[in-house]
């Protein structure tokens, strides 16, 4: 991924997919801690540890993890306190209702204002446990208790959802997709898809296939450049 371009790895191990099956900490450290220690070793670029329980996280910095993705948006108790006093990068990730309820229960009403507001209020309290503005990113969420058609918004507004701050944006391989361009395959309609979210304002997107997002990424960098740039 690396080799393809990825500007930063991220790694987790225990999966939010729908039907997922929780695991306790001493499992999702069992199954990071030799990867991300090979990674720390071996690459050149951040490495991400995707986790919402502190023990993880915890352990995770202690072998070199430079940002902790917390899906949960930092709501586990010690998390924005770990956080600040490591000093390494956070996302922060809205989710609607709790990891039991995420597939189950989607969004009523203006979505993106109840993920602005949300963001809002994490990121005070990121600020209030001593987490460095230049550490936090923000995500919306994309896939985690939202409509099809919530989803595609997200994607739309994505700058609107910065307070300040870079906007992560993950809908690689997500179900919506087939919803927005049935016609591609997932990884060319992921690229197409998170492209309009960079165009709308994201500053990182997470994908799986690097080559093919990177080519997008750089067909549009190469557009705007020349004056160019458009949906064709």
């Amino acid at each position: 991924m690396i080799d393809e371009g990825a500007d930063i790895i991220d790694i987790g191990g225990e999966s939010t997919r729908p039907g997922f099956t929780p695991v306790s900490a001493t499992t999702e450290i069992g199954r990071i801690l030799p990867v991300l220690r090979e990674l720390v070793s071996s690459a050149d670029v951040p490495i991400s540890v995707d986790t919402m329980k502190p023990d993880v996280a915890q352990a995770a910095i202690g072998a070199g993890a430079d940002i902790i993705n917390d899906v949960y948006g930092l709501r586990a108790p010690g998390m924005t306190e770990l956080i600040a006093s490591s000093g390494v990068s956070a996302v922060i990730m809205h989710m609607h209702g709790d990891p039991g309820t995420l597939h189950s229960e989607t969004m009523e009403g203006d979505a993106v204002s109840e993920i602005i507001d949300f963001l809002k209020e994490r990121r005070t309290a990121a600020l209030d446990a001593g987490i460095r503005a230049d550490r936090i990113i923000m995500d919306p969420g994309a896939g985690f208790g939202k409509s099809h058609a919530q989803n595609a918004e997200i994607v739309e507004h994505a700058g609107r959802f910065s307070l300040g701050h870079p906007v992560l944006v993950g809908v690689s391989r997500k179900r919506f997709l087939k919803t927005q361009l049935p016609d591609m395959g997932a990884d060319e309609a992921t690229a197409e898809i998170s492209l309009r979210a960079v165009r709308a304002g994201a500053n990182i997107v997470r994908v799986h296939n690097v080559a093919v997002m990177r080519k997008a990424l750089e067909k549009h960098l190469s557009q705007t450049a020349c004056g160019q740039d458009s949906d064709e």
